[in-house]
């Protein structure tokens, strides 16, 4: 099997029987008439999470079919929860489902992806994936560390948009915490 790299912006014509990459879209083709279409992994640039009340991560493709937040070494100067927020237009607020639990300590929110805090001392790393399921509603799953002492929080959680997917923010329950340590990142993929 060969795999053709096109220089050019522009596609014309039907691809012929084989892998073809595209402007970073891999097209795999069984004859000229069908053609399936593969989207790349792509990572954005990491932002600093050490100032700041929200992080917000926006113009996210329309082909995006999965979304990972990735966290490491994140904190705030507050022991409010955090949220990750995802939106159409806008940042979604409501009518999120969504919980946290570290053994029996359970937490849940309405607002956005909750994840426990509680301690301004402690870093956090992980991360959030938001998969869709159809019909501009998205799932989500996360898994996190304490990286000052191993504690392990896990949780999940849906939402349902008003349109298609286009930011996520990471902030906190009450607003006003700021970042003070780490990086956050987002990488996406159709």
């Amino acid at each position: 099997m060969s795999i053709l790299v096109l220089t050019s912006d522009t596609l014309i014509g039907t691809p012929a029987t084989g892998n073809i990459e595209y402007n970073g879209q891999f097209f795999g083709t069984d004859s000229n008439a069908s053609r399936a279409q593969f989207q790349r992994i792509v990572l954005s640039t990491a932002v600093a999470s050490t100032s700041g009340t929200s992080i917000n991560f926006n113009s996210i493709p329309a082909w995006v079919k999965r979304l990972t937040v990735v966290w490491s070494g994140v904190s705030t100067n507050g022991t409010s929860n955090f949220l990750v927020q995802i939106g159409a237009g806008s940042v979604q607020t409501t009518g999120y489902q969504s919980g946290d639990a570290l053994t029996t300590t359970l937490v849940s929110s309405t607002a956005g992806m909750i994840l426990q805090n509680g301690n301004a001392s402690l870093a956090w790393s992980g991360m959030f994936t938001f998969v869709t399921v159809g019909s501009n509603t998205w799932v989500s799953t996360h898994s996190f560390s304490r990286t000052s002492d191993g504690g392990s929080y896990n949780g999940g959680g849906t939402v349902t948009l008003s349109g298609t997917l286009d930011r996520v923010r990471i902030t906190t329950v009450n607003g006003t915490d700021t970042f003070d340590a780490g990086s956050i990142n987002i990488l996406y993929e159709g």
